[in-house]
């Protein structure tokens, strides 16, 4: 068997199954509004943690038809009550459409509800997410896994997970060893780390055997300095070959001189 010995290989691994959504993809139902005046994100912290992991899901997940991520915009949960809507930092759906993208997300159109919810606290949210929030999104809705992250360095690390069993009991994740919640949903491992540039405690993605889902710019990095050793190595084998020849001229050299006389 061939070894898994890159990234893809781990990928087509570890990518969870699922079945499709029964329901049809809907961009926008009228009477059902899409928009509201808070602003996006609350703080500089949750802009580049929101940016952040909604590039690395939105990559690990790019080859999937079925998978959809939403950033801030509202679910609707129950038909014909607009009063029952939430709007998660981030929240990925196994089995909805990857395309068109939404105004909102109808659970009842879609035939399915988010899998997976990530909130990231802020001062004005932060108990309601802690508490009410729980309730919401695992029991009235349906979700699978809801996780709550505090993404500035200043305040208390935090980060915490529910699940709901196949019973409906609601429980709290148990923290691996290295502090990380893993989800059994999305089989990714998911714990943060300082940034300490930007003073952000950022939430981050894993392989089930601890590879990172690395985000844009790293996997640019990364291409320049495979690029840069290549080109090293060229410049080295190059330099090996003249030393080669080289060589073999003295040598050629020699044996002449020692025929002449």
């Amino acid at each position: 068997m061939k070894p898994l010995n890159d990234f893809a290989d781990k990928q087509r691994k570890y990518m969870p199954t699922f079945a499709k959504a029964t329901g049809k993809p809907t961009v926008y139902i009228p009477g059902y509004p899409y928009e509201d005046e808070e602003p996006m994100p609350a703080t500089g912290f949750h802009g580049e943690q929101i940016n952040i992991l909604y590039e690395q899901l939105s990559s690990y997940f790019a080859t999937q038809s079925h998978i959809y991520i939403g950033v801030d915009n509202f679910i609707y949960y129950r038909e014909g009550d607009t009063t029952k809507s939430v709007a998660p930092d981030i929240y990925v759906v196994l089995s909805a459409a990857k395309f068109p993208l939404r105004r909102s997300f109808y659970t009842w159109a879609e035939g399915a509800v988010p899998t997976v919810v990530f909130e990231f606290l802020s001062d004005s949210t932060a108990d309601e997410d802690r508490e009410a929030k729980v309730g919401v999104y695992l029991a009235d809705i349906g979700v699978q896994e809801y996780f709550i992250h505090q993404p500035e360095m200043e305040k208390p690390a935090e980060f915490r997970g529910w699940r709901r069993e196949v019973s409906g009991d609601i429980v709290e994740m148990l923290p691996e060893a290295d502090s990380g919640l893993f989800s059994v949903s999305l089989n990714l491992s998911f714990r943060w780390t300082d940034q300490h540039h930007s003073h952000v405690r950022l939430l981050r993605p894993y392989l089930p055997d601890g590879t990172p889902i690395t985000t844009a710019t790293e996997e640019r990095n990364l291409h320049a300095a495979a690029k840069l050793r290549a080109e090293e190595a060229e410049v080295r084998a190059e330099a090996e070959a003249r030393r080669r020849q080289a060589l073999e001229r003295e040598l050629e050299q020699l044996r002449r001189r020692s025929t002449d006389r």
